[in-house]
């Protein structure tokens, strides 16, 4: 899996909330820079744990370079790291395509469009594949690697553009933002006649900010939806694309694993280019199986160890706790082997450790093999 990212210029992990996708993320940004590639990872975490491991205090919408002389390799790529801003990123869009610099103020200058900007339904899994297509377009990096945001359904990372493009292109909102609407004129009066016992009802209990608000944000908005809807379509061409490349996350749990296989299917099915599935945090079988009690207790009596009846005891059951692991995460990796295929599935094991350091993260990378 390795060698075909490093053919691409840009990767998505997606998978279901806390399998690790953050830290398979950056292991994988990570890699891209050992091999030689100029990295940028993007994260969504919230709780910035992207930011500790990488050694930093703190990320932004912009990107960072990430100090790691001990870790990468003498002559590596860089490693670079942001964290998404998706209301920046949303700014930027209407900038984009607003019709001029006095509409792009209004819109976001307005309340209604504040509170917009972050509720609608997708609009922060849009942002992150918009803030990808920005820095494809800037040009300053050759590999992007993106981790996608934490969804209830992993799938929903998928639909995201369709949802902001049905918003956008909705019956509803172009009935509202046609001409005539913010000036007073005959279409915001037949829309205040038809409706004015909500209206009357909002404006006791807002005052009449709130409707002169939407009045604003409404006319404002008039002709970018047109801009929007095309600017959605393009980054799921760009995803679609040869230049992309998707990495499934998945841990050896059923929920998990079930979403895992669902999302690969997923893409298989619409055409989005698979790299593989990751199986991360993978327990180990014991070697030679659990050992008897009474062997590890007479080993250990001839070790010297204190109470080596006890510790025999506290040992064999935590191997026997570590067998039945070990049992788990075979039936899950076979099972998930059977359902995308033995050569799709690379697995990271459990450490020791959690990898909440940048050295962790090297583990990260180095077990995604050559």
């Amino acid at each position: 899996m390795i060698d075909d990212l490093s053919t691409r210029r840009l990767v998505v992990c997606a998978g279901a909330g806390g399998v690790g996708k953050t830290t398979v993320s950056a292991g994988i940004a990570l890699r891209l820079a050992a091999e030689g590639a100029r990295t940028v990872v993007v994260t969504i975490d919230p709780a910035r744990r992207l930011a500790t491991a990488l050694g930093m205090t703190g990320l932004s919408d912009e990107p960072q370079r990430v100090p790691a002389d001990g870790v990468l390799p003498e002559g590596a790529g860089e490693l670079w790291a942001l964290q998404l801003d998706a209301k920046a990123t949303f700014d930027r869009l209407v900038g984009r395509y607003a019709a001029d610099d006095a509409a792009r103020d209004r819109i976001l200058g307005n309340r209604i469009y504040r509170h917009l900007s972050g509720a609608v339904a997708g609009a922060q899994e849009y942002m992150a594949v918009e803030r990808l297509h920005e820095l494809v377009e800037e040009g300053r990096f050759e590999r992007i690697v993106l981790d996608t945001p934490p969804a209830t359904n992993a799938l929903d990372f998928l639909d995201a553009p369709q949802r902001i493009t049905r918003f956008i292109e909705g019956r509803a909102l172009r009935l509202l933002i046609r001409p005539g609407m913010a000036a007073g004129g005959i279409g915001w009066k037949i829309i205040h006649a038809g409706s004015g016992t909500v209206l009357s009802l909002l404006e006791r209990l807002t005052g009449a900010q709130l409707l002169r608000d939407v009045g604003e944000f409404l006319a404002g908005f008039e002709g970018m939806y047109q801009g929007f809807a095309e600017r959605a379509q393009a980054v799921r061409a760009l995803l679609l694309s040869d230049d992309a490349a998707f990495v499934v996350v998945a841990a050896p749990d059923p929920d998990p694993l079930e979403q895992a296989v669902a999302l690969a299917a997923r893409l298989r099915e619409e055409g989005f280019p698979l790299a593989g599935v990751v199986l991360n945090r993978v327990h180990r079988l014991p070697p030679g199986g659990p050992p008897a009690a009474g062997s590890l207790a007479a080993a250990l009596a001839g070790a010297g160890a204190p109470d080596p009846e006890g510790l025999a005891d506290r040992a064999a059951a935590a191997l026997a706790d570590e067998q039945v692991l070990g049992l788990r995460d075979l039936d899950a990796r076979e099972g998930l082997r059977g359902a995308v295929g033995a050569d799709r599935v690379t697995e990271i094991p459990a450490f020791v450790r959690e990898p909440v350091e940048l050295t962790g993260i090297a583990e990260v990378a180095a077990a995604l093999g050559r």
